[in-house]
């Protein structure tokens, strides 16, 4: 996995105590950075029931160091820096927003006291979003966001207001969504989760807290009877030892799961360029793929002076038994797409160099195609790469979540550039 460039390492030791919770304790570290300890406790019900539980702290830091490692994998901004033990983990620090933002997919729990009449089970298309104020005392309430853009709170010298909570309401479904495909890859179900923001130094909101396996519902199979969440523990009529090792099966279980969410790439990009000359614009595919995380292979193929050799290349290929995704890339007149197309079954997407010179001809020769013939056709590089990513993202839920991050951090860019001018 790519170290950033936040990941430099320092002197990992805690300094004085900042503020301690249920389940952890956060200490100074740096002028940007805390150290964040986990503690070997579990609790619900807004504390009304609490144990130590030996392990915990451990399973819960693996937890949440590997979710938060998939999330920057796929270009989601957190807090998380690095993990420095079995208990501890760095993270910038932030004044937390005080808001729990919960997504769910499948109605259970407490929406089904909250809204009589609705069936557990119902799935919510998209899914259902609710925060809730974080108030022990009043037993965390649910706030509308109008309520929240209201309360014009203050956290790290930046105001909540309208455009805040769209960042935060538009990032939390993104990372149930992209955490919902990981599990879904392990033949397991997110039913609902909850997450927590804060504002860093630069005051960036960004993903913060932890998400373990008190964040959320897990279900495997979609059956609700193998729960492996923090439920077990609300359920417990009478709280044993046995009970308790049960309860840390479940949550060891979702860590030894979490080694799994990000397997080696199935599906591949390749690029068949008609002459080497091509090589730069191909070269240009290959890295947008790269960005997203699609293993990309270049050849040179010429569908006009050796068909034969074309043909069997594309036989390799299709031969591997995984998805695959062809890009033609040829000026002139195009026979290489249609080749390709023609004796695929594969996708083909035509992404021709074009030149000044003679470009509305060599684009016409990719866009006008004999009779069954399917090959798309797209003008840069980065088309390219985000078309073949698209088709990939369908069995492959790693560039899936890439591209839905791409989009998020795009429509993240515009509205802080329409709040500056707007406010400029």
């Amino acid at each position: 996995m790519t170290t950033s460039p936040k990941r430099l390492k320092m002197a990992d030791q805690p300094g004085k105590q900042l503020n301690e919770g249920k389940t952890k304790i956060i200490y100074e570290h740096s002028e940007t950075t805390v150290y964040v300890l986990s503690k070997d406790r579990i609790s619900a019900n807004n504390a009304q029931r609490v144990n130590d539980l030996e392990g915990k702290a451990a399973i819960s830091t693996a937890t949440t160091c590997k979710v938060f490692e998939f999330l920057e994998l796929i270009g989601m901004k957190t807090a998380f820096v690095r993990r420095v033990n079995d208990t501890a983990f760095i993270a910038e620090k932030c004044e937390m927003i005080p808001i729990e933002w919960v997504t769910r997919r499948i109605a259970t729990g407490s929406f089904l006291k909250r809204h009589v009449g609705v069936e557990e089970g119902y799935r919510f298309c998209p899914p259902k979003q609710e925060i809730f104020f974080k108030d022990d005392a009043a037993g965390d309430p649910q706030w509308s966001e109008e309520q929240l853009i209201a309360n014009k709170m203050n956290c790290g010298g930046v105001t909540i207001g309208r455009h805040e909570v769209d960042i935060m309401s538009r990032a939390t479904v993104l990372i149930f969504e992209v955490l919902e495909k990981a599990w879904a890859s392990l033949d397991c179900s997110l039913i609902d989760m909850k997450v927590e923001f804060g504002v860093n130094t630069k005051g960036e909101i960004i993903l913060a807290d932890v998400i373990d396996s008190d964040s959320w519902r897990l279900w495997p199979s979609g059956d609700k009877r193998l729960m492996k969440d923090k439920q077990v523990y609300r359920n417990l009529k009478e709280v044993t030892d046995e009970a308790l090792q049960q309860v840390k099966r479940n949550f060891q279980w979702v860590a030894d799961k979490l080694d799994l969410i990000i397997p080696k790439p199935t599906g591949m990009a390749v690029v068949f360029m008609g002459s080497p000359s091509d090589s730069p614009h191909c070269e240009k595919i290959k890295e947008e793929c790269s960005k997203l995380g699609v293993p990309c292979e270049l050849r040179v193929s010429s569908a006009h002076k050796g068909t034969t050799e074309t043909l069997n290349i594309l036989a390799h290929y299709e031969g591997l038994g995984v998805p695959v995704v062809f890009i033609a890339v040829a000026g002139r007149s195009n026979g290489l797409g249609p080749v390709l197309s023609g004796n695929a079954t594969y996708p083909v997407i035509n992404c021709p160099p074009v030149k000044a010179d003679w470009g509305s001809q060599d684009i016409w020769s990719s866009l006008r195609l004999p009779s069954g013939l399917g090959c798309a056709t797209v003008m840069s590089p980065e088309a390219a790469a985000l078309n073949a990513a698209q088709i990939l993202g369908m069995y492959d839920h790693v560039i899936w979540s890439r591209l839905r991050a791409k989009q998020f951090n795009t429509l993240r860019g515009l509205k802080e550039a329409d709040k500056k001018l707007y406010l400029s």
